[in-house]
């Protein structure tokens, strides 16, 4: 056998096995799935991105806002639909950076949303929380909007309640009347809604909000109410009953940047348990929303552009004024080798929230929340494609990766 031959074999079993340097970050609503059902062309972008024994030959997480249920859950959902294993580390939830809100752990909080929001937060670290449903049994007077829940008897439970010290909203509850009545209730009296209001305070107890998205896609064909809407009427109402602005202590989710640097912790952590060893340089995100999958990319593509080490505690400490948990900061100890992305490209598809026909870049019109700075610049995607089979097929071309 020839040098010149030899030399031709090995380029070909480099090129076959050739390591990715890439990671994937996907979009669930709107992007695979409407509600129940999955889209076309899902199951076969899939078959790209696994070997034949179902496991990822990519870094692969899959970055939601949904908030209602647990990391296993969703984890098992996308394992039975996709019909490929994926665990819960590859999940990332609206609330998923929560964990790193240590200083609001052990202070009673009211929880507010649907689902098993009670061990929602027990998992994420909260050890004192009373859910809406449980403050109304406590207080039954303070739910009267509903005649037919109207309760005229004293609960013995509201001589031994004890103060709420902060406010966790967790996604859109079921009865919005009753949750934005009970939620300016404790905040209209420090925590304690058995209390005469003398006078609205003007700092208000700390609310943690997830999930900002105004609106999403389900299998209607119009985009319904999500957990950003709900936030707009608390503090619209919050605002006109109390004369002050209602202040989050922090927002998470899409698009905040500590939700796509916890994403990118995932990645690196993924591609270590896939055994990869060269490190993840650039990454994609494919979403169907430019108001949060494509802003909140763009937002941290910036922030990669001039990143630097000394850099990476501030995206913690800037977007969370709290006290990092030991096992956050060995993240952060540790960012060089779990932070080492480059660059993070924004994927728009067409088969969610966005659409083509109607959908004006240039609009100032803002769908994000209140409290995001609006720059139209950052809502515009790198790319735009049609449905996720077509991102998969792009990113291959550019990563020369078959």
């Amino acid at each position: 056998m020839n040098i010149s031959y030899c030399k031709y074999l090995s380029s070909i079993i480099n090129h076959i096995v050739k390591e990715p340097q890439f990671g994937l970050l996907f979009d669930v609503d709107g992007v695979l799935t409407r509600g129940r059902k999955l889209l076309p062309y899902t199951r076969e972008a899939f078959r790209k991105l696994v070997k034949p024994t179902g496991e990822f030959r990519i870094p692969t997480v899959f970055v939601t806002n949904a908030s209602n249920e647990l990391h296993t859950s969703k984890a098992a959902k996308l394992t039975q639909i996709l019909e490929i294993p994926i665990l819960p580390e590859q999940v990332i939830l609206a609330h998923s950076p929560l964990k790193m809100y240590t200083e609001f752990h052990k202070k009673h909080c009211l929880i507010s949303g649907q689902g098993p929001i009670a061990d929602i937060a027990k998992n994420l670290g909260f050890t004192k929380v009373t859910t809406v449903e449980q403050l109304c049994d406590a207080f039954p007077n303070l739910d009267m909007v509903d005649h037919r829940k109207r309760r005229g008897f004293h609960s013995p439970f509201r001589d031994y309640f004890l103060p709420i010290e902060a406010v966790v909203l967790f996604g859109e509850p079921v009865r919005w009347e009753t949750c934005l009545q009970l939620i300016i209730d404790v905040l209209m009296t420090n925590g304690n809604p058995s209390s005469p209001i003398i006078r609205p305070p003007i700092t208000h107890l700390p609310i943690l909000a997830t999930n900002p998205d105004l609106l999403w896609m389900d299998e209607a064909a119009l985009p319904r109410f999500s957990h950003g809407s709900f936030m707009h009427c608390l503090e619209s109402l919050y605002h006109k009953i109390s004369g002050y602005p209602l202040q989050y202590t922090t927002i998470v989710g899409k698009p905040s940047e500590i939700t796509f640097y916890h994403a990118e912790y995932l990645i690196s952590h993924h591609a270590h348990e896939m055994g990869l060893k060269q490190p993840i340089k650039r990454l994609y995100a494919i979403g169907d929303n430019p108001n949060t999958d494509v802003y909140g990319a763009n937002v941290y593509n910036r922030y990669l552009q001039s990143r630097s080490l000394s850099r990476l505690n501030q995206v913690v400490s800037h977007t969370a004024t709290t006290t990092l948990s030991s096992d956050s900061r060995k993240i952060i100890d540790n960012a060089q080798h779990y932070y080492s992305a480059e660059s993070l490209e924004s994927i728009l598809v067409c088969t969610g929230v966005y659409n083509r026909e109607t959908y004006d870049e240039t609009s100032g019109e803002n769908h994000g929340h209140r409290d995001m700075i609006l720059d139209l610049k950052l809502r515009k995607a790198k790319h735009i494609c049609e449905h996720v089979l077509d991102a998969i097929q792009l990113i291959f071309n550019i990563e020369q990766f078959h």
